[in-house]
């Protein structure tokens, strides 16, 4: 039983799930089907990182359980911004040798490229969030620890 699946894979496609609903495994489940355990992984982590924007937005800033739970939200988004960055620059041939390796091997045109661009923008921008987000809320509780501490 061969690996791939014999219906069509388009990278343009693959590129556009990954940048839209990569952060669920959308991509792993077009490329690898319904099977592929990595897909499956994908939601939890996204899930519990809304649960802590969501925790963050009724209980305030302060919470400690969303400092923990809102850079997994980040990390799996910026995960499948590379996904569909690495997915957009593969190149043609090899795509298609992987793919698609009874199929034609059709060239991919500026959706592609248009799809690769958005991806770099939102997953520079999600990444540095969460690194900001992450950074202030430990220099935040180090400085709440050390204020907290008797003088010597």
């Amino acid at each position: 039983m061969s690996s791939g699946s014999p219906h069509y894979k388009s990278k343009t496609l693959a590129t556009w799930i990954a940048l839209v609903g990569g952060s669920l495994g959308l991509h792993r489940f077009y490329l690898h089907g319904f099977r592929d355990v990595w897909g499956w992984l994908c939601p939890w982590p996204t899930l519990l990182g809304l649960y802590g924007v969501e925790r963050m937005r009724q209980l305030g800033q302060d919470d400690p359980m969303s400092w923990v739970l809102i850079p997994l939200l980040g990390a799996m988004l910026a995960a499948a911004m590379l996904s569909a960055i690495v997915y957009g620059l593969t190149p043609d041939d090899k795509w298609h040798a992987r793919f698609n390796p009874q199929g034609p091997a059709p060239r991919s045109g500026w959706a592609t490229i248009i799809g690769v661009v958005l991806a770099l923008l939102v997953g520079a921008g999600v990444l540095m969030a969460t690194i900001a987000f992450s950074s202030q809320r430990y220099f935040e509780y180090q400085d709440q620890a050390n204020s907290s501490r008797p003088n010597q």
